[in-house]
């Protein structure tokens, strides 16, 4: 029988990570997205870990999750606010093993658990079907400009399910 692939653990986000956060955006954007988005959407996109401290600040203000496989990060997501899925990034090498799956599970439990009735994100073209299969629902189309290119994506939102009645959060 064929060896099962390990499953990602998850762990809060580390100032420390930062670097490696960032490296993951940027090829995330840069292998991933070609089907998509143009070399020169994709470069403007990926600029925003120009700024590394900015991009840590950003991660640091929201609820940051990191998805790792054998103890090496793979993936990232994070929640802004209670309701809003902000950033979803996984390391192409690591696709296909459940880790944007494992991410969003916990960022929609702990969406339910801070009061949200439904999540919200702007999802990229490539990542629009991955939300649609979990659920979420195409609700208006963006175009938004990022260092001098227009890039378009998807506000898709999923209506949480409510805890039973009687039940502790």
């Amino acid at each position: 029988m064929g060896q099962s692939m390990p499953k990602p653990a998850l762990r809060p986000y580390l100032p420390a990570d930062t670097e490696i956060l960032a490296n993951i955006f940027a090829a995330s954007i840069k292998e991933l997205t070609g089907d998509d988005y143009s070399e020169s959407q994709q470069e403007a996109w990926a600029a925003a870990i120009d700024d590394e401290a900015a991009f840590g600040k950003r991660l640091a203000s929201q609820l940051t999750l990191i998805a790792t496989l054998q103890g090496a990060p793979v993936g990232f997501a994070s929640l802004k606010g209670a309701d809003v899925i902000d950033l979803l990034y996984v390391h192409p090498g690591a696709v296909g093993q459940g880790v944007a799956s494992a991410l969003i599970d916990a960022l929609e439990k702990l969406a339910g658990a801070r009061g949200a009735n439904s999540l919200t994100v702007d999802a990229s073209d490539t990542a629009q079907s991955f939300f649609a299969k979990r659920g979420y629902n195409p609700t208006q189309r963006n175009s938004v400009s990022l260092n001098g290119e227009w890039l378009a994506n998807t506000t898709m939102q999923k209506t949480l399910a409510t805890p039973a009645a009687g039940a502790t959060p």
